[in-house]
């Protein structure tokens, strides 16, 4: 779809809506530009026959559909004469109208209809088959859209799409423009898409000048967020935002301390004393924080029904099962039917599968009903693969749900508990507090909870340490298995990883195991070598394919060895070009190719998907699928993750990333057959023992390194991770 860069201008009145997308604005259209009827496509909203346009675009000749124009910026005017008004109200763009009744309104008022229907609805009232009730209703209609579209032709000279002017109209309705001239930083933190940087260059472009005060409060709402959802913190001390905010908003410390005052007094804040320093807190974080502590403190006073789990009940498990567990993991069965609350941690080969299976198993002999589920997709898929039972995502598992903001929204809660008598949740590692907050809350009265995590993975990529504050208070019923068991022992792989988080150097020179060593001493070096490995070596040698089994984790997405290079030179290597393969180019002027494998970014529960004869929304931060087509016509792409097949918007392709290689931290929850890690110009910052840690446990079969050695020593050992500032652990004391 990419298309001529020379941009050049359209003017023309619309004569047909050939297809329009209502979820993204992607519209095929034929306009009549000094009597030629000319094909358009691009994004606009709720366009109509009539109208006049002046596109922005360039000329693109398509292989299907021929000679068009495609716009990336639409002007539009209201029609300005009887023949144009008429074909706009017949086409149905305002509600109540139809052909008959739109010949009725220009017979009787011609060019002074607009005036009419805006101004003077009770005159509509002469026509026979209007009422006065439903003159008003098309007045209102008529105005409503007139305002929407007021608002769209004057914000889109701003570089504001189509999609994102349907937000804003639907967020702050027929008053959208006035409340953006009047303080444009209202959209922070309401449109998705929307940031201070952004609405301080709108009020730039469009030379505002709101109260600075506004602008003071929504630049320093931008750090507070920016710290909880880029760095995890769930607060930050009152101390920590000063400078940064009189540095972002050039004003001084008093200023900035007026404004934090004000947003407290406001409710935009939450301002709290914790060991002797003043702490700020978004109120949704606060809140979920405060709801985890009064859940779990709830649970250890309350303590759900016990199972039945003697001894001779776990004898009886290994029996059915042909096992012997070892004396850890006869505790943790013991301590999940006796207490119903258990945080059950260990590394890779130390069993925290057969003991979960064990704890499914006592469960399920006392009849007591257990529902699975874990943070992502791939990792709901493993816990199924290795229980046998079914696992969910938490977020299908509380029926995720949406509101007007694109807030997720859960079905199941407080007032609608789960039917469960049990609920286990693998990699807690990777859940963040809101998340947690409500899985919690749509916990039935007397519901015990299982939660399974590795304590020495990364953090959660959402704000907040859940499993690392909940064990650290010591409060709660934690068994930690440390005995690598017997066959996980032949595994280097797993060795590796306990003599990692164990500040030892792994063993780097072994022939015949699972884990190898490749030297390279330059960053461009050692991409040529990740590149050939995947596309040649490991293919021929051992059969694994490169998009299904072998992913490469990069620590960062910069330099040689980074996501972004090894990602353009693996589509150019294992999906180059084609004729018969259709490709989009997105914003970053990145190429999408049918074929490429791609992974989600952002959370987005719009985009609908199917499985089979289900359907449902949502498509989440970590997903990895492969993109199956790619329509120009319909401006869509159908991406395929796991079994589950989702529509994408044009709109969307910013959410989409390559995903030959992925960072180490977008690999949280899954597993690979085959993992590649290089390991040479690897930032200072991100040069620490839990992301190395984190990369090696991904791989099931085999993994390959890449590198230097005294990269892999220095990760070794630096222990040091960045501090994330949380006030769980205070709350749950």
């Amino acid at each position: 779809m990419a298309g001529n860069e020379n941009q050049e201008t359209l003017q023309g009145v619309v004569e047909n809506v050939v297809f329009h997308n209502e979820v993204n604005g992607f519209t095929v259209l034929e306009i009549n530009a000094n009597g030629e009827v000319l094909t358009c496509v691009g994004s606009a909203a709720d366009i109509s026959p009539g109208e006049e346009v002046v596109f922005t675009g360039s000329w693109d000749s398509h292989t299907l559909f021929g000679r068009q124009f495609k716009f990336t910026a639409c002007r539009r005017s209201m029609p300005d004469t009887s023949a144009k008004l008429f074909r706009y109200l017949a086409s149905g763009a305002v509600k109540g109208i139809g052909a008959k009744t739109a010949v009725k309104i220009i017979e009787r008022f011609g060019e002074d209809a607009i005036d009419v229907l805006t101004n003077h609805p009770e005159k509509l009232a002469v026509i026979r088959g209007i009422s006065k009730a439903k003159a008003l209703d098309i007045s209102q209609a008529f105005n409503s859209q007139n305002a929407m579209r007021k608002m769209m032709i004057e914000l889109e000279a701003y570089g504001i799409t189509a999609l994102e002017c349907t937000r804003i109209y639907k967020y702050f309705g027929m008053n959208a423009l006035n409340v953006i001239k009047e303080n444009p930083y209202a959209l922070c933190g309401t449109v998705s898409g929307f940031g201070f940087d952004r609405a301080q260059k709108l009020c730039e472009d469009m030379s505002l000048s709101p109260d600075p005060r506004h602008r003071y409060r929504a630049g320093i709402l931008y750090i507070l967020k920016h710290n909880l959802y880029a760095n995890g913190h769930t607060c930050i001390p009152q101390e920590k935002l000063i400078a940064p905010a009189t540095q972002l908003l050039e004003v001084g410390s008093d200023t900035v301390i007026e404004t934090l005052d004000d947003l407290v007094r406001m409710k935009s804040l939450v301002r709290m004393p914790i060991n002797g320093a003043e702490f700020l807190f978004l109120p949704e974080i606060y809140t979920a924080e405060i709801c985890i502590a009064e859940k779990m403190n709830r649970m250890l006073r309350f303590p759900p029904a016990r199972v039945s789990s003697a001894d001779a009940d776990i004898d009886r498990i290994e029996a059915y099962n042909n096992i012997v567990y070892a004396e850890k993991q006869r505790l943790a069965i013991r301590t999940a039917g006796e207490k119903g609350l258990l945080i059950l941690t260990g590394g890779p080969g130390t069993g925290k599968t057969t003991a979960v299976r064990g704890i499914i198993d006592l469960y399920e002999g006392s009849r007591v009903e257990v529902l699975l589920c874990a943070p992502t997709g791939m990792a709901a898929k493993r816990l199924s693969e290795v229980t046998g039972r079914e696992a969910k995502t938490i977020h299908r598992l509380l029926e995720v749900e949406w509101d007007e903001t694109e807030k997720p929204v859960f079905r199941r809660n407080t007032e609608n508990p789960l039917s469960a008598g049990a609920v286990i949740v693998d990699e807690v590692s990777m859940v963040d507090v809101e998340l947690f907050a409500s899985l919690l809350q749509a916990l039935p009265l007397g519901c015990r909870l299982i939660l399974i995590g590795d304590s020495d993975q990364l953090p959660s990529v959402g704000p907040g340490n859940v499993l690392g504050d909940l064990i650290c208070t010591g409060n709660l019923p934690v068994v930690c298995l440390t005995e690598i068991f017997r066959q996980a022992q032949k595994s280097l792989i797993v060795m590796n990883a306990h003599r990692i988080i164990a500040g030892e150097m792994p063993t780097l020179d072994a022939t015949d195991s699972d884990f190898f060593f490749i030297r390279r001493d330059t960053p461009q070096a050692a991409a040529k070598t990740v590149s050939e490995l995947i596309s040649r070596r490991l293919p021929e040698a051992f059969g694994f394919s490169p998009l299904d089994d072998v992913q490469i984790l990069c620590p960062s997405k910069k330099g040689d060895c980074g996501t972004v290079n090894i990602n353009r030179r693996l589509q150019e290597i294992l999906n180059p070009p084609d004729r018969t393969k259709n490709h989009l180019i997105t914003p970053g002027s990145r190429v999408l190719r049918e074929g490429d494998r791609v992974m989600q970014v952002r959370n987005n529960y719009n985009i609908g998907w199917t499985r089979g004869s289900e359907e449902g929304d949502g498509v989440f931060n970590g997903d990895i699928g492969k993109i199956e087509k790619i329509n120009y016509a319909a401006g869509v792409m159908t991406v395929l993750f796991d079994d589950r097949s989702a529509e994408y918007p044009a709109d969307n392709l910013s959410e989409l990333e390559l995903a030959y290689a992925v960072t180490v931290h977008k690999s949280q929850g899954s597993e690979y057959p085959v993992v590649i890690i290089p390991l040479i110009d690897t930032p200072p910052m991100l040069m620490y023992r839990n992301l190395l840690y984190t990369a090696v446990t991904r791989a099931k079969k085999m993994l390959i390194i890449v590198g230097r050695e005294d990269r892999i020593a220095s990760m070794v050992q630096n222990n040091k991770t960045n501090k994330r500032y949380s006030a769980l652990d205070a709350f749950l004391a």
